[in-house]
């Protein structure tokens, strides 16, 4: 699979996390700074967010847009839709590696519409296109 270059760049967001898992992560424009933690489930403290979430959350909303845009593009009203990321880390031999669970939740659509929002929606979302052929993503709908 070639790289794909953008064509026009929309805008570009800049953050740097200090001491990694264990330290503290921020935008340039200082509307995001946390702490950033170890989980639990992974011998930390878990106070403070970890990277997992971080890219559910990003992930999650990245996804809702591509799908309303999707609905936009084909007149649906689409009515309130939630999408929940469950974003997994584990071991891939000697490295680690993610697994993502994507579901979508528009109780206004019928099934068969929102699944073919869901399957557009995953081809239309940046974050599904990089992650694409990477890591498992699993889409469901509720």
């Amino acid at each position: 699979m070639s790289e794909k270059i953008l064509e026009k760049r929309l805008y570009t967001a800049t953050a740097s996390a200090t001491n990694g898992r264990e330290g503290r992560a921020k935008t340039d424009d200082g509307t995001l700074d946390l702490p950033l933690a170890l989980p639990k489930a992974m011998g930390g403290n878990g106070n403070g967010t970890n990277p997992e979430q971080l890219f559910a959350a990003g992930y999650s909303a990245c996804f809702g847009s591509a799908f309303n845009h999707v609905a936009r593009a084909q007149k649906i009203k689409t009515g309130p839709v939630t999408i929940t990321a469950k974003v997994t880390i584990g071991t891939v031999g000697e490295a680690f590696g993610l697994a993502v669970e994507l579901t979508a939740e528009a109780p206004e659509l019928p099934r068969e519409q929102a699944e073919a929002l869901l399957q557009a929606a995953h081809q239309v979302c940046p974050y599904s296109n990089a992650t694409r052929g990477n890591i498992v993503v699993d889409l469901r709908l509720a």
